[in-house]
Parts: C-alpha cells; structure tokens; sequence
C-alpha cells in the first residue's frame, strides 16, 4: 500500500512538471521570459504541496543598511489616523525616486506592512520606498480611499525634502484593490473631488504599476462581487453612475501616466478581460503601457519566488526609464 501511494506520487510530480512545461509564455521577444504557470490553481496548489513551487518570504528581516521611520500620520480624518512607513537606505546622501505601494485586500482587509519584501528590496536598490494605510471600506466608502492615498501622495510631496525625495519622480504600485487605487489616482482628476489640494503641491505622478487590479467596476461581474458593492455602499442598480465613477477606465486620458501591468490567465478574482480591456484603452489614449500576461498564473501570482522575480525585473526597467 505505501509503495503503491510511493508511485501515485512520484506519477502525479511528473505530469506536474510535464504540465509546467509544457506551458508557454505570453513575452514573445522579452529579454526575460515568464515562468511557466499551471493549468488551474488545483495544479499550483499540488505543486507547492511537493515542494516544486517556492513562495517569497513575506516578512523578511530588515537588514542593518535600511532606516525605516514607521507609524508617520499623514492624514487625521476625526478619529481616524492615517499612517505611512517609510523605507530607504541609511547611506542614501541625494534625493531618490519614492515607490508609493498601496496594499490590497478587496477595499475590506489588508495592511500596508503586507508590502515588505517590496519595500526591502527596492530601498536597497536605491529607491525611497512608502507604504500607506487608507480607510477601508467597514470605515468609509468610496471615495474616501482614493483621497486618503491622493493625500498621501500629497503629503509625500510636500514633506519630500526631509526624507532626500525627490518630488518630481513619484511611482504609485498596487496590487489588486491597490492596483485599482493606484490607477484611480493617477488617472482622475483630483479637482473632481473636492478643494481639499487647491493651495498644495500638484498630486500627479509620473508612473503607475498595476498588479491585477479591476479597472472597470461597472461590468456586470463587478458590479454583482460583494467586494464592490462594500467598497461603494450602493447596488449597481441604484447608483450606476457610482461605479462608473470609481472604474480608473472612466479617467483614461491621453496626459496619463506611463503604466506597468501585470496579470495573470487563471485569475479567479479578477478576469484577465480586465487587463486586456486596459491595455486597449491606454493605446487608444496613447499612454505608454507595458502589458504582461502571464499565462497559468492566478491573482497574487508575485508571491511566487520566480514570478516576483520576473516582476521586480521589468519594475526595474520601467522605473530606469520613466523615474
């Protein structure tokens, strides 16, 4: 009986990597070719269980050449305090590019510590990196979460010369809802909600990376997801123009900033339609974008060791040519 079970797994490890290999990529020429993905999350998830999938560790340890300044309240909304984390080398003597990450977590959840090995890694790279807070959606609905990163974004700017930041140089990254907030700020026009930016320093950023992130709430597989009804308070058939007001697509413009996508092909959350749909739009507005479709991958694939990897790789790239 265990041999029997010996083999069953032994067969099951070869069709896995069988599988795997058999999947090709979507990069075309890229100098760095996606990894191979999975037939379905059922395959990713028997192929951690063995061992042939590694996970990015996700609370690394700061190493000694990082200076982390926590817990910075940048925004107080009554009782509500707002934070960021600020990241960058202690060595660090001129003004860098600062990566502002939003976290995901359906609008709901999330926190913005969740972007660490992000963080880490790119202040090591010579970057000032930020994580910010916003208020979720058990605490306020849309758009409060939009304006909480706009002021931080804001804040950011305004305070850039005590952290060696360079004001003119902002990246904003997200993943999932912090892929949509991302995209939300950088396309929409501040002024359309509210005064609140008029005697300060102009919120526009010069790039945009988008992790499988929604970007049209108003279709009819958003639109009925509890995550958009929480996140915007009313149904779609009450408020309609709601959720056409919070999709980035509403707010693409031919001024936009350049932008950096990510999705995967088996993502259960949010359909790659989504993404292919963006790609679209921004070549129409004639906004640079840089589309990567990673076949057999599903939402959060960027904990994967060898996908994180290839992200960093073309973040690395973009931010060398728009920052």
């Amino acid at each position: 009986m265990v041999r029997k079970r010996t083999f069953i797994s032994i067969v099951f490890m070869i069709f896995l990597l069988l599988q795997a290999c058999s999947q090709k990529t979507h990069e075309g020429e890229r100098p760095l070719k996606a990894p191979r993905g999975f037939r379905s999350e059922g395959f990713m998830k028997a192929a951690y269980a063995i061992g042939l999938l590694k996970l990015i560790e996700t609370e690394p340890a700061v190493p000694d050449s990082i200076e982390v300044l926590k817990d910075i309240v940048y925004k107080q909304v009554e009782s509500t305090s707002l934070q960021l984390d600020i990241y960058k080398l202690k060595r660090l003597k001129k003004a860098a590019p600062v990566l502002i990450f939003i976290h995901g977590g359906g609008w709901s959840k999330g926190k913005r510590s969740d972007y660490l090995p992000y963080l880490l890694d790119y202040a090591k790279k010579g970057y000032v990196t930020v994580t910010v807070s916003y208020r979720l959606s058990g605490i306020a609905h849309f758009p409060a979460a939009m304006e909480d990163v706009q002021s931080a974004v804001h804040w950011i700017r305004a305070h850039s010369g005590e952290y060696l930041i360079d004001p003119e140089k902002i990246a904003l990254i997200g993943g999932s809802a912090g892929g949509h907030l991302a995209m939300m700020v950088a396309y929409a026009d501040e002024k359309e909600y509210g005064e609140e930016y008029a005697d300060s320093p102009g919120g526009k950023v010069q790039a945009v990376v988008n992790l499988y992130g929604p970007t049209d709430l108003s279709t009819e597989y958003a639109r009925n997801r509890d995550e958009c009804l929480n996140f915007l308070g009313k149904s779609y058939q009450k408020r309609p123009d709601l959720y056409e007001a919070a999709s980035p697509r509403s707010y693409i413009s031919t001024d936009d900033p350049p932008t950096l996508i990510f999705y995967g092909t088996i993502d259960a959350l949010v359909p790659v339609s989504q993404s292919d749909s963006l790609h679209q739009w921004l070549d129409q507005a004639g906004v640079p974008n840089d589309y990567h479709k990673l076949k057999g991958w599903p939402h959060t694939m960027d904990v994967s060791v060898k996908v994180n990897r290839y992200c960093q790789h073309y973040m690395d790239v973009f931010f060398e040519q728009y920052l």
